[in-house]
């Protein structure tokens, strides 16, 4: 049996795609992926297979920066880092309107190319990235079922009364303006049918008998994984059919530095990460560090893209580089502050570290409003919060009760993502293969 896994060129992507992809190898089955050059050493590191496949024009082997993207998307970065430090409603504007070139690049080629990989491949069983809305039109296009796997939150993929871009909750310390609002709710509302629309005429092109899509946001997989535990999700949001994977946390290789910090002191302390791409916002990170500084808790800081020199004074004793590996440092910290990216969240919902959440742009809204809903953390605004607010909203992290979020944690490790993926695959082929109809999962 053979799993192809297709990916962007993204670290962040692939860790969890690559994760899930771990309960066939473990099977003994052939596990393919294709993704783009960048994150070539993360499938060799799982031990799969790799087929070239560039499905946009940027990457992210774990650390970006706009200097190291080509033509075009450095700029676009660029402008993404400055909308951040605009504002919230800012930043999702801006994101909406680079939309119609970051998510549907070449999409006529780019789905070719997919299919071209699909025929080389022969795979049995395909999972596809949500986002990978390129490939998931390629397999649209030529009738292929797929697994399709939110990795964000689940309103990564719109419902009735939502446009995508546009979150449908907020965290209390936000209070946008209502005009403004609106206005992005009306330039959301305008991208996606400008994106509906290309996915439709892209589709025609490949598939001139296949019926257009209504909204292209909307469109999902027969068999649709949400990479997210169900106890944080609002059940008075519906979705179509699906199953929860609740995490896909992966196993990390020991590594000696960490383990030394580690074993140095028994004194609890906070990790802090704002990912592969916030991780630039240097300025709010230095915050951060203040309010640690003054509680005299030890800190392990994954710098990314920030210049340690804009944290200001950072004791001998915290363990401070530019990449850390998140997985083990969660196992042991007390709590976290984190932008709020899916990886993180879901990573510590697993460990059962309660969490401070500072959003800046996309799905990170939600997921901080279903963080505090659930009681698991705090949300402050990043550009407003003053280091006295971040060491306040400390304080009340690592107070809160733990009950509930320990009953999360064993759940989460009781029954990994990567094993309900297995299950919810297989399971779903069974069926097909019961009633007659082609699997759904390929």
């Amino acid at each position: 049996m053979t799993l192809l896994i297709i990916s962007p060129d993204y670290a962040s992507h692939l860790l969890p795609l690559a994760t899930l992809g771990t309960a066939w190898l473990e099977r003994g089955e052939r596990v393919v992926v294709a993704t783009g050059s960048a994150t070539a050493s993360i499938v060799e590191s799982f031990g799969f297979e790799r087929v070239d496949l560039a499905l946009a024009r940027g990457s992210n082997p774990g650390i970006i920066r706009a200097e190291d993207q080509p033509e075009g998307e450095d700029d676009s970065l660029r402008g993404f880092f400055d909308a951040t430090r605009e504002g919230m409603v800012e930043t999702l504007a801006y994101q909406a309107a680079e939309r119609l070139t970051d998510l549907m690049w070449q999409p006529v080629a780019t789905a070719r190319a997919v299919l071209r990989v699909v025929d080389e491949v022969q795979p049995d069983h395909i999972v596809v990235d949500h986002l990978a809305y390129s490939a998931r039109l390629a397999l649209t296009a030529g009738r292929i079922p797929y697994a399709d796997v939110v990795l964000g939150h689940p309103s990564a993929l719109p419902v009735a009364g939502e446009v995508y871009g546009y979150p449908p909750s907020w965290p209390r310390a936000f209070s946008p303006d209502a005009d403004a609002l609106r206005d992005l709710r009306d330039l959301c509302e305008r991208v996606s049918e400008s994106f509906t629309a290309e996915w439709n005429t892209a589709l025609a092109e490949l598939d001139p008998q296949a019926p257009p899509s209504e909204s292209a946001f909307s469109e999902h997989g027969e068999l649709l994984l949400l990479n997210y535990p169900a106890e944080l999700h609002d059940p008075a949001r519906p979705l179509p059919p699906h199953a929860f994977l609740g995490s896909s946390v992966r196993v990390e290789p020991p590594d000696a530095e960490v383990e030394e910090w580690l074993a140095l002191s028994d004194e609890p302390f906070v990790y802090v990460s704002f990912g592969s791409f916030l991780s630039v916002r240097a300025d709010v990170v230095a915050r951060v560090v203040t309010a640690l500084n003054s509680l005299g808790l030890r800190a392990a800081v994954a710098l990314g893209s920030a210049d340690r020199g804009e944290l200001g004074a950072v004791p001998a004793t915290w363990l401070v580089r530019e990449f850390l590996p998140q997985v083990t440092l969660l196992g042991k910290a007390a709590a976290a502050v984190t932008h709020g990216g899916n990886n993180s969240v879901t990573e510590a919902m697993t460990a059962g570290v309660p969490l401070l959440v500072l959003p800046f742009s996309t799905d990170q809204f939600a997921g901080a409003e279903a963080i505090e809903r659930a009681g698991f953390g705090v949300a402050l605004a990043p550009n407003t919060a003053t280091a006295g607010e971040l060491e306040d909203a400390l304080r009340t992290v690592l107070a809160l009760p733990a009950d509930g979020l320990v009953r999360l944690a064993q759940d989460l490790r009781q029954s990994p993502g990567r094993t309900r993926a297995f299950d919810a695959v297989t399971s779903n082929m069974k069926r097909a293969m019961a009633s007659g109809s082609p699997d759904t999962s390929r």
